[in-house]
């Protein structure tokens, strides 16, 4: 019988670890009949594997790799129509999606079993302008995070992150956004905005703890910009997910919501930066798009 699942890797992930990673456990995972590896050489390869894969009847796509590699697999998988399953050998920096999905602390082991009995559902996902996103979308101070990541070198994991957002703390500038919402219906000073199908972000932070990939909506937070002191308070907050009693954060779901920009703004759409094309921006839930392989328990 021809195998129902393949893997994906993006050798670049987790700062060059996931090939490690993958080579220490590919064994386990052939014992599953998990063995064919299609592997990225450089970003955007991702569709192209995606479609190939599909195209050859695989029904699972086990992707070895970070956020983005599960986003720009998901948003292929979405693109052909297929009812192809996004699995996650977590393999990243952040993992956030892998956390959603339950399997970040899972063993290969488990996890090649999860993939092999292929027990699927449906979660839902963002989409953007042309883009969908399948864990979070942030403007701001979250987008300004993740470019400052990119010359963080000496750190690994969710050090990278926090590391990277103490440093932003003090010097990020904010930007004016509007938006058709309850919270923010005017124009105003923000230090972020995040949209957030997941409920993680930066592998650390619990940035949406109300948020739920399966309610068909998306969780909105607007955060002004404020004092020194505040931002610190956010901060710790976000750690334990708190944060969104503090007078500075409104937060609100909804299906779909425009915003407003005084330019088109740098995005962190799942763990990469991509420039808005417009300064307005139209964001919308997809009930249950995405075909995935959870943990048991999992999606929440």
């Amino acid at each position: 019988m021809k195998p129902s699942a393949c893997i994906l890797l993006n050798p670049a992930a987790g700062r060059g670890a996931a090939a490690a990673r993958l080579a220490s456990h590919a064994a386990t995972l052939a014992e599953f009949g998990i063995s064919e590896i299609l592997k990225t050489k450089e970003s955007g390869d991702e569709a192209r594997l995606t479609l190939a894969a599909v195209d050859r009847g695989f029904t699972t796509i086990l992707v070895v790799g970070g956020d983005g590699t599960c986003s720009r697999v998901a948003e292929a998988i979405l693109k052909s129509g297929s009812d192809c399953a996004l699995a996650v050998f977590p393999s990243g920096t952040g993992n956030d999606i892998a956390k959603t999905l339950g399997v970040n602390e899972m063993a290969p082991r488990d996890i090649g079993r999860l993939v092999a009995t292929r027990t699927t559902t449906r979660i839902d996902v963002g989409r953007v302008e042309q883009h969908t996103f399948v864990n979070s979308l942030g403007f701001g101070f979250v987008a300004s995070v993740l470019e400052a990541t990119q010359h963080v070198r000496f750190l690994k994991g969710d050090a990278v992150y926090i590391y990277s957002a103490l440093a932003q703390l003090f010097t990020y500038r904010g930007l004016n956004v509007s938006a058709d919402s309850v919270a923010n219906p005017n124009a105003r000073r923000m230090l972020m905005l995040t949209v957030s199908n997941g409920r993680f972000l930066g592998g650390a932070f619990r940035i949406a703890p109300n948020a739920s990939v399966i309610d068909g909506q998306l969780d909105f937070a607007f955060v002004a910009d404020s004092s020194v002191v505040d931002r610190v308070r956010l901060f710790a907050g976000a750690f334990r997910g708190t944060h969104l009693s503090l007078p500075s954060v409104k937060a609100e779901k909804a299906r779909e919501m425009t915003l407003r920009f005084s330019a088109p703004p740098m995005m962190e759409m799942d763990g990469e930066l991509e420039p808005a094309l417009s300064s307005t921006v139209k964001v919308e839930c997809l009930p249950g798009a995405l075909n995935v392989i959870a943990a048991p328990g999992y999606p929440v």
